[in-house]
């Protein structure tokens, strides 16, 4: 089953908040880092 879950993520000094849409076997680690590539792609389009 897919989840959506919210992430707050700090990237150069400024939080940024986030989806990941992810199964919920997936471990916390894996989220944030997971959301933590998503606001990186976001500010190097």
């Amino acid at each position: 089953m897919m989840v959506q879950i919210n992430v707050r993520v700090n990237y150069r000094g400024r939080d940024y908040l986030t989806n990941v849409i992810t199964t919920n076997h997936t471990s916390e680690a894996e989220i944030l880092r997971l959301a933590s590539e998503q606001v990186r792609k976001q500010w190097n389009k």
